[in-house]
């Protein structure tokens, strides 16, 4: 998906030219058409191949990504997840980034999540 996004639309071997260690050819068809049926991407025919094209906004894959992996490492824990990218980037926040967290979490409370 990533590469989709960055490139708009692209074919099996477009994707596999921007994936540092790819897959088989099939293996990244086979993915392409897994997105196309849950409705993540479409395609269209440009001769013999196939162009895909996202079907969702990166925020919205992105959201998705993130709910999906909180989901399954973290069982459901939102608390668990930062924890674990905190302790774990071994990356300083800059104060910026620090004040957005803060800003989100104290937002969060105040809603009731």
């Amino acid at each position: 998906m990533n590469v989709l996004f960055r490139r708009g639309e692209g074919t099996v071997a477009d994707v596999m030219d921007e994936m540092p260690d790819p897959p088989s050819y099939s293996a990244v068809r086979a993915m392409l058409r897994t997105l196309e049926d849950k409705g993540h991407v479409k395609h269209h025919e440009d001769g013999p191949r196939y162009v895909y094209k996202p079907t969702v906004a990166k925020e919205s894959a992105r959201q998705n990504a993130v709910e999906h992996l909180v989901k399954t490492f973290f069982d459901g824990s939102t608390a668990q997840a930062v924890a674990a990218l905190l302790d774990g980037s071994g990356r300083q926040l800059t104060k910026e980034e620090r004040a957005r967290l803060t800003a989100l979490i104290r937002r969060a409370s105040e809603e009731g999540r």
